[in-house]
């Protein structure tokens, strides 16, 4: 689950804020889970920030790492 006080929740938010509508429907990174690998978009990364699912926490420290946030 993500801590609502996470910063990497906030910077993914803002970042989120101000990207074109567009933008959100592409692919941001791939995660891989049981062996197959899941494209993930803006959009799949906002609804599992929202909604603090226990992918969350795992999917923000990606972004982290590539820089994204």
């Amino acid at each position: 689950m993500c801590n609502p006080e996470n910063n990497n929740r906030e910077q993914f938010l803002k970042a989120y804020a101000n990207l074109p509508l567009n933008t959100r429907k592409e692919i941001v990174l791939v995660l891989e889970e049981e062996g197959k690998k899941q494209p993930i978009t803006w959009e799949v990364v906002y609804f599992e920030v929202k909604n603090n699912t226990a992918r969350c926490e795992q999917i923000l420290e990606k972004l982290k790492g590539l820089g994204i946030i």
